[in-house]
């Protein structure tokens, strides 16, 4: 605040007031009259000297950021307020300025689309922790900043990336589920891609060994059997064995309004059931990876140096359309709705959509009725080799149901295409791996047993409220 508005707004207004106070003192008031304003002059003079210093102590908050612990302990990094920022020599004060330029042009092009920032497009709450350091990158075709990947973002801002892990459908993310993604370079950049699926599903102490921190951002669905999370769980538990830090850049989770499913048992840990958590989660990836922290799922009951980006203005309430498919064969919000529910079938006979245009978005068998919907899967981008190929399957579309939001995780399809397909042949030809994908061996059981859906979800009803309880120990948002 400059001293000529201070001297304005606190000292001439004063001043008027004592020139009162001075007619007051030689009027014909008598003694007590006189003792009352000089004691009040005094005061009034107080409160002056009171304005002044307050009006020259306003804080001049910086864009710079500190990580801390939030009152729950969480690793979050959130805005700090420093002093102003004095002269240094060596800066190229040049590069910083152009460097802040680009900061700000992408966040003001992002806030103009919309108000919600994800993690990676907070540049100023990480950027700082990346310079002069050997980065390396978890991502894929998810990883933006605005419209551009982070890999490209941080290269042009100077950071040091030496190389990309990739989960489950490569960098690019157009390999098939449980396709084998090999190792290589990037086209665009020359950086080195390692595959952290197949073989490799953690990384090795020499993957790591030229790399001083980890920067982790992919668009999760809130689901257990979608793999990203066990890719997370991987990278936490090497780098905490390899004492390198790890940065996860939040996104929101579609799905993050509801928790629901089965949640799995001890005896069905696999890469689509890494932890016992219901199939359904409601939980961000960055309070996700807080929660395998502060639970010990870790080997050993490690603990990773952990900091997550949160998002802004973003709460698990939010509707979020995802800008970029997660996956070849989840293209749609419609899918991403319906995928909790529809995935138990790939342990089934029944196709859901895979090599059509509209993959968990429909489901159907060649052995159902004539019903008045239809498809015929092919083999095209993200289904080589679809269940049913070149077969005229009849079914439901189920695209209107995904309309109104969902909040729960439905049996009732699976229960339908199991009456409808009758005793013609087994509806769940795949125990093993409908049993991982449920969690529990229970699912399968009850099913086949003729149970009614609201039977089964009473059964669930115990392990969610547990569920619930250690969820909300690690929750960020409302």
């Amino acid at each position: 605040m400059e001293i000529r508005t201070i001297g304005r707004e606190t000292f001439l207004p004063s001043t008027s007031f004592l020139r009162i106070l001075r007619a007051m003192k030689y009027s014909n008031f008598n003694f007590y009259t006189n003792k009352l304003l000089k004691y009040t002059k005094h005061l009034c003079l107080t409160g002056i000297l009171l304005i002044f210093v307050f009006s020259c102590g306003v804080l001049n908050k910086d864009n710079k950021y500190q990580k801390r612990r939030n009152d729950e302990g969480k690793h979050v990094v959130v805005e700090k307020e420093i002093p102003k920022k004095k002269g240094r020599k060596n800066h190229d004060w040049k590069k910083i300025e152009e460097q802040k330029a680009v900061t700000l042009s992408e966040e003001i092009k992002i806030v103009k689309s919309a108000q919600l920032l994800v993690g990676s497009e907070r540049l100023n709450l990480y950027s700082d922790s990346l310079k002069n350091k050997r980065v390396a990158i978890v991502g894929n075709q998810t990883s933006l900043v605005g419209e551009t990947h982070l890999v490209d973002t941080l290269l042009a801002l100077g950071i040091q990336v030496v190389k990309v892990f990739s989960p489950e459908h490569g960098f690019r993310g157009d390999a098939d589920a449980g396709e084998r993604v090999a190792s290589g370079r990037d086209a665009k950049t020359g950086l080195p891609l390692i595959s952290l699926y197949g073989n490799n599903k953690k990384p090795k102490a020499t993957q790591l060994s030229d790399v001083d921190v980890v920067v982790f951002d992919i668009q999760d669905v809130g689901v257990r059997f979608y793999t990203y999370i066990s890719t997370l769980h991987y990278v936490m538990e090497s780098c905490a064995e390899n004492n390198i830090p790890v940065i996860v850049l939040d996104r929101p989770n579609p799905n993050a309004h509801y928790v629901d499913g089965p949640v799995r048992d001890e005896n069905q840990v696999s890469f689509v059931g890494m932890h016992p958590v219901p199939v359904v989660y409601g939980m961000t990836i960055g309070e996700y990876a807080l929660m395998i922290n502060g639970e010990g799922w870790l080997a050993d009951s490690l603990v990773c140096d952990l900091e997550i980006v949160p998002c802004k203005n973003y709460s698990h309430k939010t509707h979020y359309s995802l800008p970029v498919p997660p996956s070849p064969n989840l293209r749609s919000d419609a899918a991403i709705a319906l995928y909790p529910s529809l995935c138990l079938f790939e342990g089934t006979t029944v196709s859901v959509g895979r090599g059509t245009e509209r993959p968990f978005e429909v489901f159907g068998h060649p052995n159902f009725p004539s019903l008045e919907f239809s498809f015929t899967p092919i083999s095209s981008f993200g289904a080589k080799n679809p269940l049913w190929e070149n077969k005229l399957c009849y079914g439901h579309d189920l695209q209107s149901e995904a309309k109104k939001r969902l909040y729960h995780f439905s049996l009732n399809w699976i229960l339908e295409a199991k009456e409808l397909l009758g005793d013609s042949i087994p509806f769940i030809n795949q125990n093993a791996f409908f049993d991982r994908l449920a969690g529990t061996s229970e699912l399968r059981k009850q099913i086949n047993e003729g149970w009614k859906e609201k039977e089964i979800r009473a059964s669930w009803k115990p392990e969610i409220q547990t569920f619930r309880k250690i969820r909300s120990k690690y929750l960020l948002y409302d």
